[in-house]
């Protein structure tokens, strides 16, 4: 069976350390390739990144258009910055090219919308990178709650927390210099914790609120939020996300990010759940989840813990080979979630109903 070729557009950091060397598995050290996707080439807007994907074996191309013109690239990974998404993953759906795109999908529902509508014209799968809905220990998480092991669920937390936008050079990037990048908290990690709560509890978010935390940084962007929601099934649940908080360093701003699920008869709780690790050795801290019940708290233990950026990938390809585009409804319908806490943060956290 004939893999399907990628090109990545962006390769930035996170293109080539996640994306590249895990995701279509060219770090040869820890990974033997992706077995139903190949890596190609690269376009990037910077030719000094140029060298990086020679380092990788990668076929340099000089701008987009040069990719969306090569009849071997079947789809494209849209890895540049937030306000780009839109656009180049048009012109890739134009040019007849199944398109993987890094969150968010778009800065705006509409052009979610306008995406959504010229996959589904093309016929041509459409799909946004949420992959910590592939991680093994939220997927385990997920199972436990659905099997009951802390009884009936009336309350989620999901909290990412951390410090970016202190130093001049945070504070004069995309993310804390532009809100219409919609990269601060809540559209950069907000979303995913957004996504992961209808994830892990089977249903949608169907109201929501949302207001701003006071603000110590200096920066364009809010400082951080604290969204409440309600979940179609009744369930309700917060979300905090923060640029502002140290939480003393990297592991204790890595095993922060994660979610407490409560039930009438117990918590499950997730550590560096919500983050873009896989559970793999070596990785800066250790993945984890715990039941606790009144007899007291369970670690749970996996033994396999496939790589997220690798699992992500092979959904997309795996739509494509058997002919079943994707459309990207998940990524709308999270776009949706975001402006919709930005609106309400707007009206000092007056609800919005879906």
């Amino acid at each position: 069976m004939r893999k399907i070729r990628y090109a990545i557009t962006g390769f930035g950091g996170i293109a080539e350390n996640r994306i590249a060397r895990e995701g279509f598995g060219l770090d040869r050290t820890r990974f033997a390739g992706h077995p139903q996707a190949e890596l190609i080439g690269i376009t990037d807007k910077d030719p000094a990144r140029e060298a990086a994907a020679g380092r990788l074996g990668l076929r340099w191309y000089d701008s987009l258009e040069q990719v969306l013109g090569d009849p071997q690239v079947d789809a494209v990974f849209v890895a540049t910055d937030n306000r780009s998404h839109a656009l180049l993953a048009g012109n890739a759906l134009e040019a007849g090219k199944h398109c993987l795109i890094e969150k968010p999908i778009a800065t705006t529902v509409e052009d979610a919308r306008r995406l959504q509508q010229l996959a589904r014209r093309r016929r041509l799968s459409l799909m946004v990178d949420h992959m910590m809905t592939e991680n093994a220990y939220n997927q385990k998480a997920k199972a436990l709650i659905n099997d009951g092991a802390i009884g009936p669920v009336n309350d989620i937390v999901l909290h990412m927390e951390c410090c970016y936008g202190s130093a001049p050079q945070e504070a004069a990037s995309w993310r804390c210099a532009d809100a219409g990048q919609i990269g601060g908290p809540i559209g950069d990690v907000g979303s995913h914790c957004l996504y992961m709560a209808e994830f892990l509890l089977g249903s949608e978010i169907k109201s929501l609120s949302c207001i701003y935390t006071p603000a110590t940084l200096d920066i364009a962007v809010e400082n951080g939020a604290i969204v409440q929601f309600r979940m179609e099934n009744g369930i309700q649940g917060t979300v905090r996300v923060a640029f502002n908080q140290p939480r003393g360093g990297l592991v204790g701003t890595l095993t922060n990010l994660g979610y407490e699920v409560y039930g009438t008869d117990g918590v499950v709780r997730g550590y560096a759940t919500l983050f873009q690790l896989s559970g793999h050795p070596g990785e800066p801290v250790q993945v984890r989840i715990e039941v606790e019940r009144a007899g007291g708290t369970k670690p749970i233990t996996l033994d396999r813990t496939p790589n997220v950026y690798q699992a992500v990938i092979a959904r997309h390809a795996h739509s494509i080979i058997e002919a079943r585009p994707l459309d990207a409804a998940d990524a709308l319908h999270n776009l949706e979630l975001v402006s919709a806490c930005y609106e309400s943060a707007s009206l000092h956290g007056q609800t919005i109903t879906f």
